[in-house]
């Protein structure tokens, strides 16, 4: 008999799609705000959707909250708080969930971080992406570093300690100097979090349409990233992801449920779910319509679903793979047998071959990337296609 999938702990995603102006970067589900935004529809609309998701979920518990997308800080604070309690009543909520928004400097304003705290948010995730005034006009953001600074600083003196700092490097223009005078402003305003990510040029967006003039080669990325990484360090900051960097007991908890291939229901325009279901041992994917009219208008019905899909067993070692190998504490093979229902046998034969490359170690039930096995992510995550 095979092993039984165990569902993992749940969290919830909310998108929420509108923003400013739509960076030249971004491949997100995003859409430049034209005019009044319906706030109050949308939030109605969120309410419907998560209704028509909780056969799903029933009974399991939400241990965190994570409002992505778009700008989520368009939205004013007691919309974010009407769809909170709307949620917490239907759903069990963890004492002292983690519960994120994402904020964009351009947006803050005095007074709305205090709304955000009082309506239930603990964490807010600023995409800053830089500190120089050049890098930000030339990624086409709205905000100046100013505006960033003082933006961190509104949201700590609202009583916000949990901060997480967006920031990119290998940036059009950029050198070594410019990206470690990023970090030490970032240090100066003491964030619990930091995710430091490389630019990427996604298809379908401007950038990749149209290169920008002057982005770092692979070399100058690669000396940016190990001299960030030992900065990052050497400021008490620990690399426990590929990205992402915690002061310690702040990892974000959403974040680290994805990369542990814990479920999440996924409400919103375009947003994506995972959940495991005990009673028919099966892991289902569903996604929302991206467009917010078509989902809104939909929403609370079937026909708000953009798709669905069963992941079938052969499939589950490499969607697990993918997430848990970015991890730096790697995964315990009991928990890879729960969370894909599949023995550990099933990926030994690709566990030993990375090993003997020295991409992995293997211990006491424990398996763990070596700093060789990280620097070649994909090779390693390949095996197991």
């Amino acid at each position: 008999m095979p092993p039984a999938l165990i569902p993992p702990p749940l969290s919830l995603y909310v998108h929420l799609p509108w923003c400013v102006r739509k960076c030249p970067y971004c491949d997100f589900n995003s859409h430049a705000a034209k005019g009044e935004l319906p706030f109050e529809a949308y939030v109605d609309a969120l309410v419907r959707d998560l209704e028509h998701d909780l056969p799903l979920a029933w009974g399991r518990t939400v241990h965190s909250v994570f409002f992505g997308g778009g700008t989520p800080s368009l939205f004013p604070p007691d919309a974010i708080d009407r769809f909170l309690q709307a949620a917490s009543a239907r759903l069990r909520f963890a004492p002292q969930a983690e519960i994120t928004l994402e904020a964009n400097p351009g947006t803050a304003e005095h007074g709305r971080f205090d709304g955000y705290r009082a309506a239930g948010v603990n964490r807010v995730s600023f995409g800053i992406q830089s500190f120089d005034d050049g890098c930000l006009q030339r990624l086409g953001r709205i905000h100046d570093s100013a505006e960033a600074e003082a933006a961190v600083k509104l949201a700590q003196d609202a009583g916000l300690d949990n901060l997480n700092l967006d920031l990119m490097y290998a940036l059009p223009g950029q050198d070594l100097a410019m990206a470690e005078r990023d970090l030490e402003r970032a240090f100066a305003l003491q964030p619990a979090h930091i995710s430091h990510y490389q630019l990427t040029l996604e298809p379908n967006t401007a950038f990749f349409a149209r290169p920008p003039q002057g982005i770092p080669d692979e070399d100058a990325a690669w000396d940016i990233q190990e001299h960030c990484q030992a900065l990052l360090a050497a400021a008490g900051y620990a690399h426990y992801e590929t990205s992402a960097y915690a002061r310690p007991g702040r990892q974000c908890a959403h974040n680290l449920n994805y990369w542990r291939y814990g479920d999440y229901l996924g409400i919103g325009a375009g947003a994506h779910g995972k959940l495991t279901l005990g009673a028919e041992q099966a892991i289902v994917r569903r996604w929302k319509h991206k467009h917010p009219a078509t989902w809104m208008a939909a929403a609370g019905s079937a026909a708000a679903i953009g798709g669905e899909e069963r992941i079938e067993p052969q499939r589950r070692p490499f969607e697990y793979m993918l997430n848990a190998l970015r991890l730096h504490e790697g995964f315990d093979l009991d928990d890879f047998q729960a969370r894909t229902g599949l023995p550990p046998e099933a990926v030994m034969p690709q566990l030993l071959q990375a090993r003997q490359r020295q991409w992995l170690q293997l211990q006491d039930r424990q398996v763990r990337p070596t700093a060789l096995g990280r620097r070649f992510a994909n090779d390693v995550i390949a095996l197991f296609l």
